[in-house]
């Protein structure tokens, strides 16, 4: 069987096929197949309806089970300015990783409360085209610099630290990346569902 990754994220692609690992599936990305294929700007006020609307663009364009995320974070002390528009939000959606991660541990050097919570909605649509949405959720601390390297498109993972964890995510090994990470748990909610057909 396979699977098509709905996103042109090389970090997202990367963090999905890991956690899919396991289970015999063939994860194929955009670039697989040849294709820029882009879809249209979100316009969801949900992940999940973000997910969604991600998930249909690609699942018409290749008729191939899809997968697809949308996430975000949600600082204590920025009530209401990221969230579903993380990555639209202050250096905005052009800004390269390094743009946007400036601006963003700027801001927050300004803040006394680093306390923020990652959310991460995956929907699938299988072969029947029937829809399916996971979500996962993961608490923890903004650090004050980045803390290791990260993938490509996903710079908050270099400086977001988990409650009860020693590491940000970008220093964590895979195993415990997925066990913790929002998109690991919502990858094993999509995992289990895989599995169970």
């Amino acid at each position: 069987m396979q699977i098509l990754i709905g996103s042109n994220n090389a970090g997202k692609i990367i963090e999905i096929r890991e956690a899919l690992e396991s289970i015999d599936v063939e994860i194929l990305s955009p670039n697989d197949l040849g294709s820029e294929l882009e879809p249209p700007a979100e316009t969801g006020s949900t992940y999940a309806a973000n997910a969604l609307q991600k998930a249909r663009y690609y699942y018409m364009q290749t008729g191939l089970p899809t997968v697809a995320d949308d996430s975000g974070i949600v600082i204590e002390a920025l009530q209401d300015e990221l969230g579903v528009h993380t990555r639209r939000w202050g250096a905005g959606p052009e800004a390269s990783d390094e743009e946007w991660i400036t601006y963003f541990l700027e801001r927050m050097s300004r803040e006394g409360n680093k306390n923020a919570s990652f959310i991460c909605v995956i929907a699938y649509i299988d072969e029947q085209g029937e829809e399916h949405v996971f979500e996962g959720v993961c608490d923890g601390l903004v650090t004050e610099s980045l803390e290791a390297e990260y993938l490509p498109g996903l710079p908050i993972a270099a400086c977001f630290k988990p409650h009860g964890c020693d590491e940000v995510f970008s220093a964590m090994s895979v195993e415990k990346k997925n066990e913790v990470s929002h998109r690991g748990k919502a990858t094993a909610l999509l995992r289990n569902h895989l599995e169970s057909q």
